[in-house]
């Protein structure tokens, strides 16, 4: 059985997916997708903390942790199905690579709801959060780094200059076609990143 990994760059309400193995020390896509963290793809699903700052505090409290609860869900089911996809392949997925913001950690929600930058940034960490728990829970040791450290990081850790690995990243979306936008390319490099990394290695990172 090959091995296999994901990694994830995740958006409010959605994810770009990448799965991919290395051969020969170069990676190879195995799989694209673009998965829904939420049931009902609108504004109001999509930025639960937004939506919560409108509530009273009570409804918002629980409004927030029903997104959580489904967006934790729906990841969890797209991973488990792509990792049985993969197994029928011949490839054990078995690595997750996620790209975190640069924020500090987050206060209470009270404190929350009372600053929009802290909103905004909520709102983003619950979907990346949803995709660790998923990932743990299938199994996949995450590989957690910040987007603005992932070329640097993973330069040292694959052992090839950043601009070699943009070009090597760049030109594995020309195969595909679209899309193969930024989201698509940091997905595929925080997998690669992940493939390189022991499981004690990848866990200092989350």
């Amino acid at each position: 059985m090959k091995h296999a990994a994901v990694g994830f760059r995740a958006h409010s309400g959605w994810t770009a997916l990448i799965a991919l193995a290395v051969n020969d020390g170069l990676p190879t896509v195995l799989a694209r997708q673009r998965v829904h963290l939420v049931e009902t793809f609108t504004y109001e699903f999509r930025q639960p903390y937004h939506t919560a700052e409108k509530l009273p505090f009570a409804e918002g409290r629980a409004f927030v942790s029903r997104m959580q609860t489904e967006a934790r869900r729906l990841a969890f089911n797209a991973i488990r199905e792509l990792k049985a996809e993969l197994q029928e392949r011949g490839y054990s997925l078995d690595r997750c690579g996620l790209l975190l913001a640069s924020g500090r950690p987050l206060p209470n929600l009270d404190r929350i709801l009372a600053s929009h930058s802290l909103i905004h940034a909520a709102d983003g960490e619950l979907f990346r959060e949803a995709l660790l728990h998923a990932s743990a829970r299938c199994g996949l040791p995450p590989l957690a780094v910040k987007e603005r450290e992932l070329l640097d990081s993973a330069s040292r850790a694959l052992r090839r200059k950043p601009d070699e690995l943009t070009h090597h990243i760049t030109g594995l979306g020309r195969p595909l076609g679209p899309p193969w936008s930024q989201d698509e390319k940091l997905a595929s490099l925080v997998a690669w990143f992940a493939m390189s990394a022991r499981p004690a290695r990848a866990a200092a990172h989350t």
